[in-house]
């Protein structure tokens, strides 16, 4: 059985890191925090490579359309002590984009690149992004909810 991960006290512990970017939010998991997009790279690095946490595995990458927003959403899982995180980042809808993680875990390579594609998030500093579902010549971007 998986145990939940005290959010409480990983939020203090990357505020107190990383300044004042990351908070507890609430859904029906009891599993989830957010955290302030330009900071995402270094809290996936010390999510993944502190032994304390030990976030080795990006199980999903996904991305919601919200009226106010866009969102990206990663999953993650610790082997080692049964924990899953899922860490949400909110995204302007004007310039929605967010630096990739391909650096901490190559799985992200495909998974941005489909968010990219499907949805127009751009991930600074991926090593290759570009359309991976869909034409080059595509229009738009499918999953989004202005898409005609």
């Amino acid at each position: 059985m998986d145990k939940i991960i005290n959010r409480e006290a990983l939020v203090g512990e990357l505020n107190k890191k990383f300044g004042n970017c990351a908070e507890v939010f609430e859904d029906n998991t009891n599993q989830s925090i957010k955290v302030m997009p330009e900071k995402i790279l270094e809290i996936m690095q010390e999510l993944k490579e502190n032994p304390d946490y030990d976030f080795r595995v990006l199980m999903n990458l996904s991305s919601v359309d919200y009226p106010e927003n866009f969102t990206v959403l990663y999953h993650l899982n610790s082997l080692t002590y049964y924990h899953k995180l899922t860490v949400k980042v909110e995204l302007d809808k004007a310039k929605p984009q967010v630096p990739s993680i391909t650096s901490v875990w190559i799985a992200a390579n495909v998974q941005e690149r489909e968010a990219y594609d499907l949805m127009g998030i751009e991930f600074t500093g991926h090593p290759n992004l570009k359309r991976i579902l869909l034409s080059d010549d595509f229009d738009g971007h499918p999953l989004r909810k202005d898409f005609k």
